[in-house]
């Protein structure tokens, strides 16, 4: 039915597009460097489209399937297809791509093709991660993705970046290698496969699926991530280039997330079952411990840092929970803080580039010189808070609804966040947008010019339209999510 091979065009469409802007050389072509990097990125997001389009609703099964053999000798194979649950990620991982190119267009001065190239580079290798069937693809893939983000945090960002970037690096890295091992382990168990539908059947014991299970939440956890293993979040966020927290809350954050729904709940059913009252506390951690941390920062990236720590814990805490509400309410908030996430960093950006700083107490009054800007703003800041008709709300929603169902009092603490996102969103967006003009620099400031407004106007669209409609997306999830629970279900008999 599927003829085209869309899905290793979402892959390597901009991995070879970045190769060659690569390759167009040194500053003086850098208008070249832009141009071909857009082309890329909008390419690289048009064939992703076809995948939501021609998507099967009515079926759990794997769609749009390419399977090539890769090592013959270890029967690794080069083997990509989507479901309801990761087809969306493809979508919202290209179109962040485009933005964030956008974004960068004037700001990035010095080497400008290596910083393009990059995004291309890491978007198709995020491609690749959500659609792989691999286990071992999978592993190249996700550890790939760190390469180009830790050049963009080392090279691009600000006066700690090489120390941002190597903590970045390190605390992935090491919780990767642990997930490798479990690769190994499975791949002996299931007779030489690598594939991963054939690790949902394996019968493991519940010793095997406990040591599994911690070996997946190393890995897993350090990338959502989740407290206490979230330290390196906040320093990789505050040294990144505006496009590389964009990137990094909006898409790279939920590979973790991805990685939980992927492996630890289908193939390690029992054991996901076992510890689900361990994964449910460290998410209402995050979600209330963090919260209250975001409220006394003075820096505004390290602000919706900590925010985005607070929102990803309610994602684990809707996978934990075992109801169809809380799951796809969690896919919801995956999907709604990728936009989010990315236009607050994007809004930081705007300011940061006219004031070269973040700090809140050096703003204040910005709607008299930028009121476009904090007309956009305030519409992130109400979907940061969780405000019915944005997209913040549809995923908190569903996932506190679900965790009610589950048990009244871990519904009541999770939904302590709408309290605490509203109370430091609205507390930054109110130091920062209203009052008297703070100062000179903040009189001085220009509003924002058509390519950021095609930037955060996009993002608005996405967050508005996902608020208000969001049925095509959880119709798109839904027959996936309910598969994954008939099978969780089953484990139990």
């Amino acid at each position: 039915m599927n003829t085209a091979p869309w899905l290793s065009l979402s892959v390597w469409v901009p991995i070879l597009t970045g190769l060659v802007v690569l390759a167009s050389g040194s500053d003086r072509n850098a208008g070249v460097a832009r141009g071909i990097a857009l082309v890329g990125a909008i390419v690289g997001f048009l064939v992703t489209i076809p995948l939501v389009t021609g998507f099967d609703t009515g079926t759990s099964a794997m769609q749009f399937v390419e399977s090539r053999t890769w090592i013959e000798r270890f029967n690794v194979n080069y083997h990509l297809g989507v479901d309801g649950i990761s087809v969306l990620f493809v979508l919202l991982n290209s179109f962040v791509t485009v933005l964030v190119i956008i974004a960068g267009w004037e700001v990035i001065t010095s080497r400008v093709s290596q910083y393009m190239a990059a995004f291309l580079i890491m978007s198709g290798l995020m491609n690749g991660t959500f659609a792989a069937l691999d286990a071992l693809l999978f592993y190249v893939f996700f550890e790939a993705t760190l390469i180009p983000m830790y050049i963009v945090i080392g090279v691009w960002g600000g006066p700690n970046r090489v120390y941002a970037a190597v903590k970045f690096f390190l605390y992935t890295l090491l919780g990767s290698l642990l997930m490798l091992v479990a690769f190994i382990y499975l791949y002996v168990r299931s007779g030489g496969s690598f594939e991963i539908l054939d690790f949902h059947t394996l019968p493991l014991s519940m010793n095997a699926q406990i040591l599994l299970f911690i070996a997946f939440f190393m890995a897993f956890a350090v990338k959502v991530p989740m407290w206490p293993v979230h330290t390196w979040l906040p320093d990789a966020h505050v040294e990144a280039p505006t496009g590389g927290s964009a990137v990094l809350a909006a898409i790279m954050l939920k590979l973790g997330a991805y990685g939980f729904i992927r492996f630890s709940l289908p193939i390690l059913p029992d054991a996901s079952q076992a510890l689900s009252g361990f994964m449910i506390t460290l998410s209402l951690v995050a979600v209330v411990y963090v919260g209250l941390v975001a409220l006394v920062q003075t820096d505004m990236k390290k602000l919706v840092a900590y925010s985005s720590i607070s929102h990803m814990g309610f994602v684990t805490l809707g996978f934990f929970i075992f109801n169809a509400i809380g799951i796809e309410g969690a896919l919801v908030q995956m999907i709604s803080h990728g936009f989010v996430s990315a236009a607050m960093f994007l809004c930081i950006g705007v300011m940061y580039d006219r004031m070269h700083s973040r700090n809140i107490a050096d703003y204040g009054g910005v709607v008299n010189s930028m009121p476009k800007f904090a007309a956009l703003m305030l519409l992130f800041a109400m979907a940061n808070c969780g405000l019915p008709a944005t997209s913040g709300f549809v995923g908190e929603f569903m996932v506190i609804m679900g965790a009610v169902k589950f048990n009244f009092w871990i519904g009541f603490l999770a939904a302590t966040t709408l309290i605490f996102g509203a109370a430091y969103t609205l507390w930054m967006y109110k130091r920062v947008i209203f009052g008297a003009i703070a100062n000179d620099r903040v009189a001085g400031l220009t509003d924002i010019n058509a390519r950021e407004t095609l930037v955060l106007g996009a993002l608005a669209i996405a967050v508005l339209w996902m608020g208000l409609y969001p049925a095509p997306i959880t119709e798109i999830m839904h027959v996936s999510v309910g598969e994954l629970l008939k099978h969780l279900a089953a484990s139990k008999l």
